[in-house]
């Protein structure tokens, strides 16, 4: 049996907090070849998950520490839904569609989730990531998150 501990979680966010990514994970499943695949994904607020769709698989997340707004984008860069998630917001989990342009935004300082999504793991056609959006790493992220962090449904990030 395998136990994921509060002790586990929290090694997780001590963790992020030291990464150039400000997040980190812990896969539970025990190879790229699993036909599920399972993280635990801690995250601090200033980590930056770049917008990226997965072109043909489902993504279901459960929030388990914090918070985070996810936001859902069209194929132009324009938010088309804007959720927050987490403990403290009512809405703890939820599903993402195959092919859907999507963003994780950290909103307190120590978050945390579970994801699941179909396997087996491809490097190669895992995730494609949204030519609208910043790279990591670039000057541009810093902007691009603060107007991520202020835009509702039908603000162009482009």
């Amino acid at each position: 049996m395998k136990l994921i501990t509060a002790d586990l979680i929290d090694d997780l966010v001590a963790k992020a907090g030291q990464s150039p990514r400000r997040r980190t994970n812990y896969n539970v499943h025990t190879s790229g070849d699993a036909p599920v695949q399972r993280y635990f994904i801690a995250a601090k607020q200033d980590s930056y998950f770049r917008p990226h769709r997965h072109p043909t698989k489902w993504e279901f997340a459960l929030v388990i520490r914090g918070g985070f707004d996810v936001l859902v984008f069209d194929d132009e860069g324009r938010v088309t839904e804007r959720q927050a998630v987490g403990p403290q917001a009512g809405v703890v989990a939820f599903e993402i569609p195959a092919n859907t342009w999507h963003t994780w935004l950290p909103t307190a300082e120590d978050s945390a989730f579970v994801e699941i999504k179909e396997g087996p793991y491809d490097p190669a056609s895992a995730a494609e990531f949204a030519a609208w959006a910043p790279e990591e790493g670039a000057a541009e992220v810093a902007d691009f998150v603060q107007r991520l962090r202020t835009a509702s449904v039908g603000s162009m990030l482009v």
